[in-house]
């Protein structure tokens, strides 16, 4: 197994959900002594949720391109961002280092494409709903039709994962709150709906919507293993930004 970099902390929640998921699919697939081999490097979120906010994208590009080359040279052979948001900056740092990044967007429309749908709903915060960086890619890359909640649910969506998902509270009020969300993202045209933050995993599942949930922390880790397992020689190109 290639050993993978990830770069957490955005929030502990889901990266702690990373973990998890990692271990449990290498013993899965390996046995039931197996775990993931992976480095993570785990960042202080008041300090990146302070400079979301503040809009300096600069100054997150370049924490995040340092964390990727302190993975690489401890010796990560792959990297995963932990975080849909943070893909704003992926081309910079799959640029700033020589090994994968695999891309969590490109592991959900994959599956999306697979089943057989093209419209989707997304759910996120507010950069990865109103940004094009995530809806452009689903776009571009893969011909998938992307609706968003109007302006009010995006509001509700993002302050329910600021103020409560990455502090670990997950309340009934707030999934009743995200289903009604689902409801009018079916409602509009939505075939399935994308979890495109990785902590609404916490909150929403499968029975919460009338369509199918793709949860992008769960397919992201296990894109990251099927890459970390593949016999892909390391002299083959290294791929895409994903």
């Amino acid at each position: 197994m290639r050993m993978i970099g990830l770069i957490g902390g955005m929030s502990w929640e889901s990266s702690a959900a990373y973990y998890r998921l990692l271990n449990e699919g290498a013993r899965a697939r390996l046995g039931p002594t197996a775990s993931a081999r992976c480095l993570l490097w785990s960042f202080d979120f008041a300090e990146i949720e302070a400079l979301q906010h503040a809009g300096d994208w600069a100054g997150l590009t370049a924490r995040m391109v340092d964390a990727a080359r302190r993975l690489e040279a401890a010796g990560a052979e792959l990297l995963l961002i932990c975080t849909n948001t943070m893909h704003r900056m992926a081309p910079e740092v799959q640029g700033a280092v020589g090994i994968p990044l695999v891309h969590i967007a490109d592991a959900t429309a994959e599956r999306i494409v697979a089943a057989g749908l093209r419209t989707v709903g997304l759910l996120g915060t507010a950069f990865t709903m109103e940004q094009d960086f995530y809806k452009g890619r689903l776009r571009d890359a893969f011909g998938l039709e992307v609706i968003v909640p109007e302006a009010a649910d995006r509001a509700t969506v993002h302050r329910i994962i600021y103020d409560e998902l990455v502090a670990g509270r997950v309340e009934p009020a707030s999934r009743a709150a995200y289903r009604a969300v689902i409801a009018r993202l079916v409602a509009s045209g939505a075939e399935a709906v994308i979890l495109g933050c990785t902590e609404i995993m916490m909150l929403v599942r499968q029975d919460d919507s009338p369509v199918p949930i793709f949860d992008t922390t769960a397919l992201h880790a296990a894109a990251a293993l099927d890459r970390a397992l593949s016999v892909e020689s390391d002299n083959e190109p290294r791929g895409r930004v994903g």
